[in-house]
């Protein structure tokens, strides 16, 4: 197990009370739509798992697998599916759940990914965005927090398969 030193970021209470938030203006914008929601995993399981049943409308639930960082603290700038969506999109709405953005690389890869597969219409969402990390233009329609240029973990973010299972995201300040 690696020894990081972390400084709370954004605690277990405004991350719930954000989810909420954008539980209830998907809820509004899909009442009564056949909708989807994919989850990419590994990160986002959490923020998905809080966000959806914070949405009061029937939903499917897709999983989508994949990999940029390799291990390290910062994008590796090619992406590596490995897991992909176990029935088609096309047709109904598709709620992209993902946990950050910050090169915009993975991001824009996925809603490719999905758009490509013809859903009714693509809306994004991610819990962190890191706006001077973007290496690429990324657009996004729904961001939780937009944060600097710091590596985070907890809430389903990790350093080297550690630190997801903590219920807030907290600041690494050193790597040992």
């Amino acid at each position: 197990m690696t020894n990081l030193t972390l400084k709370p970021y954004i605690t277990e209470e405004k991350l719930q009370a954000k989810v909420k938030e954008l539980g209830a203006a998907l809820t509004k914008k899909f009442k009564g739509e056949k909708v989807v929601a994919v989850c990419v995993l590994k990160g986002s399981f959490m923020f998905y798992s809080d966000l959806i049943r914070s949405m009061e409308t029937d939903i499917t639930c897709e999983f989508f697998g994949v990999a940029s960082y390799h291990g390290g603290t910062s994008s590796s700038g090619e992406v590596k599916v490995t897991l992909d969506l176990a029935s088609p999109v096309e047709g109904v709405h598709v709620i992209l759940v993902e946990d950050i953005v910050d090169t915009g690389l993975t991001m824009n890869y996925l809603k490719g990914a999905i758009l490509s597969r013809k859903p009714k219409s693509l809306t994004t969402v991610a819990l962190l965005e890191k706006p001077d990390a973007l290496k690429v233009e990324c657009q996004l329609d729904h961001v939780g927090f937009k944060i600097p240029n710091d590596f985070v973990v907890g809430y389903g973010l990790d350093y080297q398969g550690y630190y997801r299972n903590l219920p807030y995201i907290a600041q690494v300040q050193n790597f040992q």
